[in-house]
């Protein structure tokens, strides 16, 4: 799953809402700000549901210890009553916070409904409401809360990234449909604008993510198309953007390879390739996309050549190798060249396999 918040180019300042220092967030939320007295929107101060303001309200109480993400299915320990989510707790046979022994696991149907409240009402995103003047012709105007560090859907992908990577793929899950919903609810109102268009993709990437997680290839599948779907929609200009794509193909590429689909594969990866060329095309001196047209390269030729198209396989292999070598990265860039030097050996590899096949 990316770690990388589709919500970032939402914010006026171009980062993510969820992160925020104390100057950040004067700036931020200053610049979020409408005059109450616009025609076509009003900012409102944020409210917490149960009396609490987002400076003073923690999530402690209703986030998992060993997920880091809000409770999802909570359950309480039996006999020393600390609570976790269901997936998190069920891996133990101890409590983890205080040792003792776990008698039997109960769900705890209050805390989870508190929980649900809070996401519903605390986490915030961008509403329309009535006005207050006008209340009779309904006019509406679009509610932009002072909340900004609560914004819902950047919030919703930060709770659900770390509950994947705490191996609750359920809760990921979870909150990513809500994502999902709710921007899905913002096009319908909205229509296709680009940026909501960019968001539902790169969420329903993630839901991919959490289904191939669940081995669920079916749904894996539908998700990672119709991210790839509207993602093509889009001019693919933003390098983002252009990532978000080309993964999503290439993991329905991966997906149908390993169901031995190789023809589905290849389509796959050969639009993957053909995004990524075109990125590189407009941007040619971005080391990161060169590295990512490689890769692409790499998997069109393993499945030629496992199709039996070994001349196109080879060829498709040294440009790749051709590309990586004249690649010059800086000493900073550390971490891009181990991928860079590790493509490469499997490249050379695989071509190394061509000769001593061929002997």
């Amino acid at each position: 799953m990316s770690s990388t918040c589709p919500f970032s180019n939402s914010s006026p300042v171009g980062i993510c809402p969820m992160k925020f220092d104390n100057k950040t967030d004067e700036k931020v939320g200053s610049r979020y700000k409408i005059d109450k007295h616009s025609k076509d929107s009003a900012t409102i101060s944020p409210k917490c549901p149960f009396g609490y303001d987002s400076h003073t309200f923690k999530l402690g109480p209703l986030s998992c210890m060993l997920c880091r993400s809000l409770l999802y299915e909570s359950s309480k320990c039996v006999p020393c009553s600390h609570k976790f989510c269901k997936a998190c707790i069920s891996r133990f046979k101890d409590c983890p916070l205080c040792g003792a022994d776990i008698e039997k696991i109960e769900p705890d149907n209050d805390l989870q409904t508190t929980v649900d409240r809070f996401i519903d009402g605390h986490a915030r995103i961008k509403r329309s409401q009535l006005s207050s003047e006008s209340e009779g012709g309904h006019e509406q105007k679009n509610v932009i809360y002072g909340d900004v560090s609560m914004e819902r859907g950047a919030f919703l992908v930060q709770q659900a990234m770390m509950a994947f990577h705490g191996k609750n793929i359920e809760s990921a899950k979870s909150r990513l449909e809500i994502c999902a919903q709710d921007i899905r609810e913002q096009l319908q109102t909205q229509g296709n604008i680009p940026e909501l268009c960019s968001q539902l993709g790169a969420v329903l990437g993630m839901l991919g993510d959490c289904c191939r997680a669940m081995r669920n290839t079916e749904y894996a599948v539908k998700y990672y198309e119709e991210s790839a779907e509207l993602l093509s929609m889009l001019r693919a200009t933003d390098l983002e953007l252009v990532h978000t794509l080309s993964v999503s193909l290439n993991k329905v590429g991966d997906l149908k390879y390993y169901d031995g689909d190789l023809e589905s594969a290849r389509t796959y990866y050969t639009r993957a390739l053909d995004v990524r060329r075109d990125a590189i095309s407009e941007k040619p001196n971005v080391s990161s996309q060169i590295v990512d047209f490689a890769v692409s390269l790499a998997k069109v030729a393993d499945v030629d050549r496992n199709l039996g198209n070994e001349d196109a396989a080879v060829k498709a292999f040294l440009e790749a190798i051709e590309r990586l070598e004249s690649l010059k990265l800086n000493s900073s860039d550390f971490v891009l060249e181990q991928r860079r030097l590790s493509v490469l050996q499997f490249l050379h590899n695989q071509i190394a396999d061509k000769h001593s096949s061929s002997s």
